[in-house]
């Protein structure tokens, strides 16, 4: 029988080892996958990779905030999923916050997959705020991957936290539900207790937000989770203190999942200048010494997956307070160089690529239950990456194709470049929508 694509690797990622394979491509799903050649109908269908280059399942990143209606000039669906395809990213599964209205309804989950023009495969996190606990069935009857929940102040006002006693009320639902609860973590009476005055300093910044806030969130989280039997997910998970109470957790069984992001692997408290608010995010990263235990927990099997937690703003807003970071926007915008970043700080640290690519595409696809995404595998959707792990590059904001040029990663060399993208087996352009399986 005939293939749409035959892609002649001399290095690809599958059942995770690096091997030289042929695959088969029929309509958008991985169809064979062969160590003898395979038979093209046309020429221009049959693909073979150069030698410096390897064949990657499309990575997952399951912690985009795209912005779109309301705030598109943050981001919108056309940029970011443009971004994501030059990063080798195939899917993503978007925030409820920052856009307006917040994907804390049906309407507003219809308004949002209305405007979502998509270039990769993207799905819906829906949110849990106060005014819709107790009718979150709705929702997740619509679609969405699970809910988004924030312990603290959000940022914006249209998607407000959860008090002690509302965590307990959501995690009851959720439960009902067989839904997962995604928690940004950090507890508002510790960060009250050490706000400061703010000014330039990055040290005063982080000693706002310090370790206790997390630990105290995420052991409320964990108790939680042990009287419902809800599921959990901390999300950009940034203090290594909280770890023994996860390890803990998991080890007594209880369904808790974590993540972390490349910029708490990549970049350290120590690295960061005064008055630098592109690098300003909640939770704040830490320094080279937690990020050192970060990496452990990652190999440890403590961690789960790695995601970018794109959280762009404009330029204006990030640079509001001229250096200030109590008055700067917090976010990071870093979808299109999350892999590079993470492979190079793996790289220098002897981490092979198939674990990172374990973290970055098969792991997240797993966690949101979508088993024919993040592989290389007969029957997966053809989503690939062409990745030349070797060359190099620098990071100029202005020639990313995020909506504004800004981003932590401004003048970093970083390591691998995505040379080539299929979504479904195709050029990306035509996205679908996705639902859980």
């Amino acid at each position: 029988m005939s293939f749409d694509l035959v892609v002649h690797a001399h290095s690809a990622l599958i059942d995770g080892v690096f091997r030289p394979a042929w695959i088969g491509v029929r309509d958008g799903r991985i169809a064979e996958i062969s160590n003898v050649a395979l038979d093209s109908p046309l020429e221009e269908t049959l693909v073979t990779l150069a030698e410096d280059e390897v064949l990657l399942p499309g990575i997952v990143d399951t912690h985009v905030h795209v912005n779109e209606p309301g705030r598109t000039e943050w981001e919108g669906f056309a940029s970011a999923t443009r971004a994501a395809v030059a990063g080798g990213v195939t899917t993503i599964i978007d925030m409820p916050l920052n856009s307006i209205p917040a994907t804390t309804t049906v309407e507003a989950l219809a308004i949002k997959r209305a405007v979502a023009h998509v270039q990769i495969d993207t799905g819906f996190w829906g949110g849990a705020v106060p005014e819709n606990l107790g009718s979150l069935a709705p929702l997740h009857a619509a679609g969405v991957f699970g809910f988004k929940a924030f312990l603290t102040p959000s940022g914006v006002d249209e998607f407000g936290h959860l008090d002690a006693e509302q965590l307990e009320l959501a995690l009851d639902e959720i439960a009902a539900l067989d839904s997962v609860l995604i928690v940004h973590a950090e507890d508002p009476t510790v960060l009250d207790a050490n706000t400061n005055a703010g000014g330039r300093s990055y040290h005063a910044f982080v000693e706002s937000r310090p370790d206790e806030a997390e630990v105290t969130a995420i052991e409320r989280v964990i108790a939680g989770v042990r009287r419902t039997g809800a599921r959990a997910h901390i999300v950009h998970l940034s203090s290594a203190a909280a770890l023994p109470a996860l390890r803990a957790a998991r080890a007594e069984g209880l369904p808790i999942t974590v993540e972390t992001c490349p910029h708490y692997l990549t970049i350290a408290e120590e690295q960061i200048p005064d008055g630098a608010t592109q690098f300003k995010c909640c939770p704040p990263i830490r320094d080279d010494a937690n990020r050192a235990q970060l990496w452990q927990a990652l190999l440890e099997g403590d961690i789960d997956i790695i995601v970018t937690d794109h959280s762009p703003s404009t330029v204006e807003l990030k640079a509001a307070g001229d250096g200030d970071f109590a008055v700067a926007w917090g976010g990071i915008a870093g979808l299109q160089v999350g892999l590079a970043a993470v492979w190079t700080e793996a790289a220098s640290r002897g981490i092979p690529l198939a674990r990172v690519v374990q973290w970055m595409s098969r792991g997240p696809a797993d966690f949101v239950g979508l088993k024919q995404k993040g592989r290389i595998a007969v029957g997966a959707d053809a989503d690939l990456a062409v990745f030349a792990p070797d060359e190099r590059f620098i990071v100029h904001a202005d020639e990313l194709l995020h909506k504004n040029p800004v981003t932590a990663y401004d003048g970093r060399e970083l390591r691998g470049v995505v040379r080539r993208v299929w979504v479904r087996g195709a050029a990306p352009g035509a996205g679908l929508h996705l639902r859980p399986e």
